[in-house]
């Protein structure tokens, strides 16, 4: 079947994107805080144990990144001074009440990310839909007092439902759709893509492809570097999607902190958040 979400757009034949004080690539942290369920396979470390009901191994492996992780990058950020957009789990919210403390003494940026990382949208009805899009929306809020406006569905997924749905909950934005370099217009008005990151992803890099902590860094430098070349005339958004029990590892902390490093200290580089990278656009792109 044709898909009616977005219309097609080559990047080079766009009107120029400006960032604000000139900054040729607006780059964001996305910080992946998520709950899995004990009794359902999820990302592993291993498959020889995910049909184990429990499994430690791989679940402990998991909840390291809340336990541990999480305040290893904690600390890390603070020190840079970079704001995270955190991709969270409404079920964090009960579970991990510390990391949303945590988040509100700091200003960080709240994204929905469904409500746990064992739960899936891909097939849900629309009215089922929209009573699970509503209680993660209102959960998220009630924590950490903020109504989300952007959304990063479990593992990417979404309904042919589900912008417009989000659209009439307040959401504006979605990192769902990982085509593009720059933030686009969906079909539902109102509501925008934003680029996020399958490849350049710390589940990909180190679980799927087993990169080294160096090859990861120069794979964020390379990446910076393109996107700053490519910018000559028009702006473009960098995401660098990592997750506490990956990066949060002792062995693999000092390269993200290399890599931002790199990022942070590039004057042409606008280091902000997914919710301001979307307002932006909404305020100066969208609909012109």
């Amino acid at each position: 079947m044709d898909q009616h979400l977005y219309s097609y757009s080559a990047i080079v034949e766009r009107a120029p994107l400006q960032w604000p004080h000139g900054a040729r690539v607006a780059f964001y942290l996305a910080v992946n805080i998520e709950h899995f369920a004990i009794d359902r396979p999820a990302v592993s470390l291993t498959d020889s144990t995910t049909q184990l009901t429990p499994d430690p191994l791989n679940f402990g492996w998991r909840e390291y990144g809340a336990r541990v992780g999480i305040w290893r990058l904690v600390e890390a950020l603070d020190r840079l001074g970079v704001i995270p957009s955190v991709m969270l789990n409404s079920d964090v919210c009960a579970r991990y009440p510390a990391i949303i403390e945590a988040g509100r003494s700091r200003g960080w940026c709240w994204v929905a990310h469904g409500k746990s990382n064992s739960s899936f949208h891909t097939g849900m009805e629309p009215e089922a839909e929209r009573r699970e899009l509503e209680e993660i929306r209102d959960t998220i809020s009630a924590a950490t007092g903020v109504q989300p406006s952007g959304w990063l569905g479990p593992a990417l997924t979404e309904t042919f439902s589900t912008p417009g749905l989000l659209r009439e909950l307040g959401f504006t934005y979605s990192l769902d759709w990982c085509n593009d370099d720059q933030p686009y217009e969906l079909s539902v008005q109102g509501m925008i893509a934003v680029p996020y990151a399958i490849e350049l992803n710390d589940l990909t890099l180190f679980v799927g492809r087993n990169l080294s902590g160096p090859e990861f860094v120069r794979m964020v430098q390379d990446q910076l570097d393109q996107l700053l070349a490519d910018s000559k005339i028009s702006g473009r958004v960098m995401a660098l999607p990592v997750h506490p029990f990956i990066v949060g590892q002792p062995f693999r902390h000092r390269y993200l902190v290399e890599a931002l490093e790199y990022v942070c200290s590039r004057e042409d580089v606008w280091v902000t958040t997914s919710d301001a990278i979307a307002d932006h656009f909404l305020t100066t792109r969208a609909s012109d």
